[in-house]
């Protein structure tokens, strides 16, 4: 059951010659894990703020729950809890209150919004910071308290704007495999934006990739990768100053020093490794949801 019903969106910002959203549609089914990738400036934080009702489209509807969002200024803050890129307007207010005021708003009863406080305060580690002005938090910090204001009130639908933007390998990790959780247990709907393919790989359950403003695909990534996935990528390391010989009879792509990548048909696999000499490692695998990206979006 679509959870939200995206038609012929658009929006256009005075001044600018081209769409920031052109004709886009979409469903969001209900339960799912659903992900917006595309570069900066694709219209991917336009999509989102339109879907939570925080601007007014050009042209096309938006529904969740069956009901225009427009109809009613609380359907969606009861409904969805969105994590923008940007958390100024919590500035004035401690950890713990922003969380507790949160699910307050969101319906919960004193005792219920305070449980969720110390639920959420255990879940993201912040213990520790639950007396500071949001004010004097890091930029780590006020990302992992935006997602948990999010989290708040334990709305069936997040909306996470670049969620691990500024956050270190190991609390992105965390991110993902408690955005996982929260899923599976409670059978949240997630929509999240991000422009990192790799990361947004671990987690997501179906795509879109938009460009240029425009919605380029829609899938599952298993659907979508199986249209470009005729060959395999072959990725090898070595001393910069001593390149293998495979090197001189394969075209490759360099990623870094000492890094280079080599598409493979499946038939030359089996003779490539056999004769891979002079090479510190590689690694082989099939396409990724970043190969899918760059297909897509040039």
């Amino acid at each position: 059951m679509p959870i939200y019903s995206i038609r012929s969106l658009s929006k256009s910002y005075p001044g600018q010659s081209r769409a920031a959203n052109d004709d886009i549609s979409f469903d969001v089914q209900s339960g799912e894990i659903f992900g917006l990738l595309g570069d900066n400036g694709a219209g991917k934080s336009t999509l989102v703020k339109q879907m939570a009702n925080l601007l007014r489209p050009t042209a096309g509807t938006i529904t969740l729950f069956d009901r225009p969002i427009d109809a009613d200024p609380m359907h969606v803050p009861l409904h969805v809890g969105y994590m923008p890129q940007d958390g100024r307007a919590l500035n004035s207010l401690t950890v713990g209150d922003a969380l507790y005021f949160t699910a307050h708003l969101r319906g919960r009863s004193r005792r219920d919004a305070q449980a969720e406080r110390e639920r959420l305060i255990d879940l993201w580690e912040l213990g520790e910071i639950h007396n500071k002005p949001t004010s004097r938090l890091s930029g780590g910090q006020k990302r992992l308290l935006q997602l948990a204001v999010a989290m708040a009130g334990q709305p069936l639908v997040l909306i996470l704007d670049e969620p691990t933007n500024e956050l270190a390998p190991q609390r992105r990790r965390h991110v993902w495999e408690s955005l996982r959780a929260e899923n599976r247990e409670r059978g949240t709907t997630i929509i999240f934006i991000t422009h990192d393919a790799l990361e947004a790989e671990k987690i997501i359950q179906r795509v879109g990739i938009l460009g240029g403003g425009r919605l380029l695909a829609l899938g599952t990534p298993q659907a979508l990768k199986a249209q470009i996935d005729r060959q395999l990528r072959l990725e090898i390391f070595f001393p910069p100053e001593e390149p293998p010989a495979i090197l001189s009879h394969l075209p490759s792509v360099e990623l870094t020093p000492g890094r280079h990548l080599l598409y493979l048909e499946r038939e030359q696999v089996d003779g490539i490794l056999a004769s891979l000499n002079g090479v510190d490692d590689f690694r082989l695998y099939s396409a990724t949801l970043e190969d899918l990206y760059l297909s897509y979006a040039g």
